[in-house]
C-alpha cells in the first residue's frame, strides 16, 4: 500500500476486510469498485468477448498457459529485485 495515513476507522475496516476469506474479499472488492464508477456496457462486452476468445484459444491448443504459482513466484521475485 502506498505511503498514506489511514484514519482509525479505515484502518479497522481494512484489517477486518483482510481477515475475510478470499471469496468474501473478492466480493467486497468487486462491490467497492462497482461503487466508484459505472461500467460502460460496451467495455464490459469487449472484456467478456476477449475472455471467451482466450479461453477458446487455450482449449484449442493455440494458446499456452503458465501455472499461476509460477507467475506469482516470478512476480514476487521481481518485486524483491526490481
Amino acid at each position: 500500500m502506498p505511503n498514506v495515513t489511514l484514519s482509525p476507522e479505515l484502518h479497522r475496516l481494512l484489517s477486518d476486510a483482510l481477515a475475510l476469506s478470499e471469496q468474501d474479499r473478492a466480493i467486497l472488492a468487486e462491490s467497492l469498485l462497482a461503487s466508484l464508477a459505472p461500467i460502460d456496457p460496451r467495455i464490459d462486452r469487449l472484456i467478456a468477448e476477449e475472455a471467451e476468445s482466450r479461453i477458446a484459444a487455450h482449449d484449442s491448443g493455440e494458446l499456452d498457459s503458465i501455472p499461476a504459482e509460477e507467475v506469482f513466484r516470478e512476480v514476487r521475485e521481481e518485486l524483491r529485485h526490481p
